[in-house]
């Protein structure tokens, strides 16, 4: 099965993550796609929320979709979340999975940084997606990355996590960023200062 994983701190998930997903999906073919909230990322400072409201955000974002599916793997493991250490652990529970990781452009250019980056890359195609205002700038990175990075683009939606955390602070509406359900779920529960 070819499956697609789809890290980050959700914090919240909001519609680009949904849109990069559906666009790798499409691109190359991924039977699923796993969304996998990290515990403490390393390159960001620690989510606002705990591990478990970002995995329940994210599992309702993606409840009607067939392919999509939630990953709790790093949430569970604790401590800061590298990538090659959670492919390590998939590859050893699906050996008969292709895994591909799906990147927005700004990340590619720092794949050269991630953590044991050369064993990753015996391990994983990178999927790297078109975000407003970067360049995929394959060329300029290593031969060994330039063999496992594909491009796929995808529309242009200029909406982050940070800026729906500030906006829901100052009480504006965050309605239609992120998918009815985390929506719903922001609200009900009152999380990033959302009036309920």
């Amino acid at each position: 099965m070819k499956v697609g994983i789809m890290g980050g701190t959700f914090d919240p998930i909001h519609i680009g993550h949904m849109l990069a997903a559906e666009t790798a999906r499409e691109a190359y073919n991924l039977e699923e796609v796993w969304f996998m909230p990290s515990h403490i990322p390393p390159h960001k400072e620690d989510a606002g929320m705990t591990g478990q409201v970002r995995l329940e955000m994210t599992a309702a974002a993606i409840a009607d979709h067939p392919s999509f599916r939630t990953l709790d793997i790093e949430v569970k493991r604790g401590g800061v979340s590298y990538t090659v250490d959670t492919i390590r652990e998939l590859r050893q529970q699906h050996p008969e999975h292709d895994f591909a990781f799906i990147i927005g452009s700004d990340m590619v250019e720092y794949l050269p940084r991630w953590n044991r980056i050369e064993e990753l890359a015996q391990w994983v195609t990178f999927i790297g997606l078109s975000r407003p205002g970067t360049e995929l700038a394959i060329h300029r990175l290593p031969e060994f990355l330039q063999r496992v990075v594909v491009t796929a683009a995808m529309p242009q939606i200029g909406i982050s996590s940070t800026e729906i955390r500030k906006r829901a602070a100052k009480g504006a509406s965050i309605r239609y960023m992120v998918p009815d359900r985390v929506y719903e779920y922001i609200k009900r529960s009152g999380i990033y200062g959302l009036q309920p």
